[in-house]
């Protein structure tokens, strides 16, 4: 994920925040951002901190296969590391709209997307000498705020 993906509408403001090479899970990110996708940012950082304090879990859509099932979610988890992380994904946006002038109370998760990052490469020592990958996950995570589009009536 080179930049950012999503590249606005004409006349519309919005705040935007990336996150390179978060030490977190794709496949969790993705199923959090799910979530978060058209939520109100109050609404958002509540449904993460909740995640965080594991009162509530995420559903998982996707990637769920042996997944317990949570009341009022179904299938779901407490992506702990990742809600820590985008919480301050979310707060680096929110800065970014007080910022340019955007009434913080008003906005809405417009864009939320991530992709795989590098996968940095390591190894664990073992016995008689040997040693074993030991391969961490990163991924790239693009949110973008916005107020909500005012209807024509």
């Amino acid at each position: 994920m080179r930049g950012y993906t999503y590249t606005g509408e004409r006349g519309r403001a919005v705040a935007r925040a990336r996150g390179v090479e978060l030490p977190i899970s794709p496949k969790k990110t993705y199923e959090v951002l799910n979530a978060l996708r058209g939520q109100p940012v109050s609404r958002a950082r509540a449904i993460l901190e909740d995640a965080v304090a594991r009162r509530r879990a995420i559903p998982f859509r996707r990637y769920n296969q042996e997944t317990a099932h949570h009341r009022g979610t179904g299938p779901g988890r407490f992506p702990v590391a990742v809600a820590r992380q985008l919480l301050k994904v979310i707060a680096n946006a929110e800065a970014n709209a007080e910022y340019e002038g955007m009434d913080t109370d008003r906005l809405v998760v417009l864009v939320a997307a991530s992709a795989r990052g590098r996968i940095r490469k390591a190894s664990m020592p073992r016995a008689h000498g040997r040693a074993t990958a030991w391969n961490e996950q990163t991924t790239n995570v693009e949110i973008v705020l916005a107020e909500p589009a005012e209807e024509a009536s």
